[in-house]
């Protein structure tokens, strides 16, 4: 049988869960709370013993927050106070902001490890070690920086990050405010942007009327919520660089790199993930153990999000498709996710943005925000043949241009909204 790093990685993970799982059921109180700990034998855990706890959810990361996850005689302000934690929260998008208790530095060593899963970005950081990012995401979702008035440059400068984005509502960024981000982006040289695709694009789209490059950048790491492909297309187009999917939350660390087309290799290191309720097309959601944040573990985590998972004889990899809480289902009861709608764009040039609606009476509606060069009439047309077809919606689907989107109270954009 053929052994790789991965596979010894993925064989490793009951052993690291053994050795940690047995202390937090007995000292967290969020798990004391459930009754005694089951039994659990050898230093390996087993999926199957694992499968026999129940599953959690932000619901309650938050009741009785931070002492469902304080150990005996542990107090907050000690813990602050020695600097060993620091406070965050979720960005609130699929529901209520969510409270989180985070090991000093777990952030950065999480998302180093989770990066250098591609072998492309390991050779630039390794090449560059202390490698500059520029950040354009909406301020609300950023947990290293707290905007208060207008900040300055200096002030939105943390280690190696350069934050550019001041507003919420990129589709209303001013010349002026863009002229100033492209600028601060140049003189910074990035060897990588990490930006939230909606602002990303907005951005790409500036810098290729102006003709501006940046002539640092290696790759562009699109995160915060779900990377479209009509996003994709555009700023590879603009920048010429690799745009690549890291996928993970706030609360978990992240969790999937992006090693081929849609292809995404799991942190083995940072979480164990396991698969429930899968459909006929292999469509699975997705829940997580987390693996080095001691003050906050997560054991069954009901992330929120779908994923498809192949194991294949050298590793397993996943497809993401996105929040359970924005796939579609259908009146057969089948389930259509936002990857599967995002493919009906493969190949079709002149969307910028999107979002779908589903409305009630079985009636559907595509608002899309045009790329410099919209779509033509017969790629607007074989895009509803191909969502008409995919979604049943037989001539009952509506595609309408608009010059914006409206964000979450997050500041991040969903692209489906079904019936509820």
């Amino acid at each position: 049988m053929l052994t790789t790093p991965q596979l010894l990685k993925e064989a490793a993970l009951p052993n690291r869960l053994g050795k940690v799982l047995p202390r937090w059921l007995r000292e967290v109180p969020l798990y004391q709370r459930r009754g005694p700990a089951p039994q659990l034998t050898g230093e390996a855990i087993s999926l199957a013993e694992l499968r026999h706890l129940p599953l959690i959810t932000k619901e309650d990361i938050r009741r009785d927050f931070p002492r469902n996850f304080l150990r005996a005689g542990t107090e907050l302000d000690t813990l602050l106070d020695q600097d060993l934690v620091e406070l965050e929260h979720t960005s609130g998008t699929s529901e209520e902001r969510t409270p989180l208790l985070l090991g000093r530095g777990w952030w950065a060593e999480q998302e180093e490890r989770a990066l250098r899963l591609n072998p492309f970005v390991a050779g630039v950081l390794d090449e560059v070690p202390n490698a500059r990012r520029v950040t354009i995401n909406s301020p609300v979702c950023s947990g290293d920086i707290c905007y208060s008035g207008v900040p300055s440059r200096s002030d939105r400068v943390v280690g190696n990050a350069l934050f550019v984005s001041l507003s919420r509502y990129p589709f209303l960024w001013g010349e002026a405010e863009l002229a100033r981000m492209a600028a601060e982006a140049a003189e910074w040289q990035p060897q990588f942007l990490d930006v939230d695709p909606v602002y990303g694009v907005v951005f790409a789209l500036y810098c290729e009327r102006r003709g501006i490059r940046l002539p640092s950048l290696r790759f562009i790491v699109g995160s915060y919520e779900f990377v479209s492909i009509v996003h994709r297309r555009i700023m590879e187009r603009v920048f010429g660089v690799p745009v690549l999917n890291l996928y993970g939350s706030t609360e978990t660390g992240h969790l999937l790199m992006e090693v081929g087309r849609g292809e995404m290799r799991p942190s083995h290191v940072t979480a164990l993930l396991e698969v429930l309720n899968t459909d006929a097309q292999g469509v699975s959601e997705l829940a997580v153990t987390t693996l080095t944040n001691d003050y906050m573990p997560l054991i069954r985590y009901r992330i929120g999000d779908l994923v498809e998972r192949h194991e294949r004889p050298y590793c397993t990899s996943y497809f993401v498709h996105g929040r359970a809480k924005d796939a579609f289902v259908l009146a057969d009861g089948r389930r259509v996710t936002t990857w599967q709608i995002d493919q009906c764009a493969a190949d079709l040039a002149g969307i910028a943005h999107y979002q779908l609606c589903q409305r009630a009476a079985g009636e559907w509606l595509l608002r899309f925000v045009p790329d410099i060069a919209p779509p033509t009439a017969a790629e607007i047309d074989e895009l509803q043949r191909r969502l008409e077809q995919l979604l049943g919606a037989d001539g009952r689907l509506v595609i309408q241009q608009t010059d914006l989107l409206t964000p979450e109270g997050s500041g991040k954009f969903r692209l489906g909204y079904p019936l509820r």
